[in-house]
């Protein structure tokens, strides 16, 4: 009886500590320029912890064509940072884009800030050897 009831304190001081939030899911941005060039990101991150970024661009001038560039690899979370992995055989001719040892934060509001304030969370990326990527921001579709 006595072990039941240790093993029953044990677990229920374990199982809260071990629910994760998940950050799964689609991010994106969409900019378009005064001079009408687009351009678009998004960075899908999946459940099963593998990743697809793809940038788009349509520069707008007779001799540009639209352009979009791809990576992909695995992520993992740990508190509010993403750290994204991409191993030599994630790249080749299609996904050129390595975001390996590439840091990301992600912003969700707190579920103790009870104000009223409407919050998309996002995600910023704030260490990257790509530097087009480091300081982006991107937001969660909903």
């Amino acid at each position: 009886m006595k072990s039941i009831i240790t093993l029953l304190l044990f677990t229920s001081t374990i199982l809260p500590s071990t629910q994760t939030t998940t950050y799964s899911g689609e991010y994106t941005k969409k900019t378009k320029t005064k001079k009408g060039e687009i351009l678009e990101w998004t960075l899908s991150l999946r459940d099963d912890g593998t990743f697809l970024y793809h940038f788009y661009r349509d520069l707008n001038c007779h001799q540009c064509v639209e352009e979009h560039f791809y990576g992909k690899g695995t992520w993992t979370a740990s508190k509010k940072v993403i750290i994204f992995n991409t191993r030599e055989t994630d790249i080749d001719i299609n996904h050129t884009i390595n975001l390996n040892k590439s840091k990301a934060r992600v912003y969700i509001k707190s579920l103790k800030n009870k104000s009223k304030k409407d919050h998309t969370p996002s995600i910023r990326f704030y260490t990257s050897e790509t530097s087009s990527i480091k300081g982006l921001q991107l937001y969660l579709e909903e």
